[in-house]
């Protein structure tokens, strides 16, 4: 029996989910793309071969999220709009009685803090009322999760070390640009980061970390410790585990660029006073930088994303390494977006699915490697993300 979901978000990850949704009737049967600008829906949806409806609404406000959600009457919101409007969609959700979805876990605007201690706190509102909320079903986090979801359930008897490694070996021919929101990237990449080892959380300063590692069909790439927020939830769920860290790669000119926005103090989160006004510096480098949905054109290259585990299994030491590579050119040729943004809205779109078809249900507030891998893991092979296992020989 198909479903009516209700999407959040109009950029390039927008775009994808609801082409991605367009793509699978049996189960997405009505669809509502909605955002702030509604000229940005409406062009996306006449990207999609049959008609969705398109709407108007301002995520930042609780009541419109609410009328929108009754007169749409979802079985889902899938929320693919800015991080810090997650909140206030949960709370709308909750006032409406409807599951919820997301692909990035909440951050207060005026700190770059990057926890899921605020969505959780949702947990006993959505158990209470019956309802699913399901966080960060994106690439990573989300497939990364699952990743691991499904190491530990068929690879290993204990998985002692994770590496998560995402690479994007492709170019876009600009200066500097960001391949997602550049406030958002640029707020995850200058914040300190932070890993997990033996019971506890140790932190480095930013990009201070490096590594040179040998990705397949990309090769050799600096690779940067940074935080990332999937680290938070696999350390409780992830049974036996003694370390886990997250790895990205960067170009010598992006750093370059970036280093030189910092010391101007173009990356400042914090509002300062031009001619009379307050604005945010980062805020105003997101105007002057090209729209990440703008750059899937002429983007060349792959993107490789995946996790190295270490651990035993029948009693032998063992390690493996999971991972896809994904195509800029291929998915601007299937739903005119780069890599980037393919990459988070196919798992946002299985998710979703996922819950729609009953697969994956419960009350509460979940992360995805608290369900069973299988059903997504078999998604994303039919749905444009196909995967990989091989053995591991070495260290990181």
């Amino acid at each position: 029996m198909s479903k009516k979901v209700l999407i959040i978000g109009a950029g390039g990850v927008g775009s994808v989910v609801a082409q991605k949704c367009g793509q699978v009737p049996e189960v997405f049967g009505e669809i509502c793309l909605a955002s702030r600008t509604k000229s940005k829906c409406d062009a996306i949806a006449a990207l999609i071969p049959r008609p969705i409806q398109t709407a108007r609404v301002d995520a930042d406000r609780v009541p419109e999220m609410v009328a929108l959600i009754k007169d749409f009457q979802p079985d889902l919101v899938l929320n693919v709009a800015l991080p810090y409007q997650d909140l206030t969609i949960m709370d709308a959700c909750l006032e409406t009685g409807v599951n919820y979805l997301d692909t990035a876990n909440y951050e207060p605007l005026d700190e770059a803090k990057f926890e899921y201690k605020w969505q959780w706190a949702y947990q006993e509102r959505f158990k209470a009322a019956g309802l699913m909320a399901l966080l960060g079903s994106g690439f990573d986090p989300g497939v990364t999760n699952v990743f691991c979801a499904y190491a530990q359930k068929h690879l290993f008897d204990t998985i002692k070390t994770i590496d998560i490694l995402d690479c994007n070996a492709g170019s876009h021919g600009h200066a500097f640009a960001t391949n997602f929101n550049p406030e958002i990237n640029i707020r995850e990449i200058t914040q300190r980061g932070r890993y997990w080892e033996k019971g506890q959380w140790l932190e480095t300063d930013p990009l201070s970390k490096r590594i040179d590692f040998d990705y397949p069909i990309a090769g050799v790439k600096p690779s940067y410790l940074l935080y990332h927020e999937e680290l938070e939830s696999l350390v409780l769920n992830i049974k036996g585990l003694e370390r886990i860290r997250f790895w990205m790669t960067f170009s010598e000119n992006y750093l370059k660029h970036l280093e030189v926005l910092q010391n101007i103090g173009m990356t400042r989160i914090d509002p300062v006073e031009f001619e009379g006004h307050q604005i945010v510096p980062i805020q105003f480098l997101k105007a002057l930088l090209p729209d990440p949905a703008s750059l899937a054109a002429n983007y060349t290259g792959k993107t490789v994303i995946g996790c190295i585990f270490g651990g035993v299994k029948d009693g032998k030491t063992a390690q493996k390494y999971i991972y896809n590579v994904c195509d800029h050119a291929e998915c601007y040729q299937e739903v005119s977006s780069q890599a980037i943004s393919y990459t988070t809205g196919v798992p946002a779109m299985i998710g979703a699915k996922l819950m729609l078809t009953g697969a994956w249900q419960g009350a509460g507030v979940f992360n995805m490697e608290q369900l069973d891998p299988d059903p997504f893991m078999a998604a994303l092979n039919i749905h444009g993300l196909p995967w990989q296992i091989t053995d591991f020989n070495g260290s990181i």
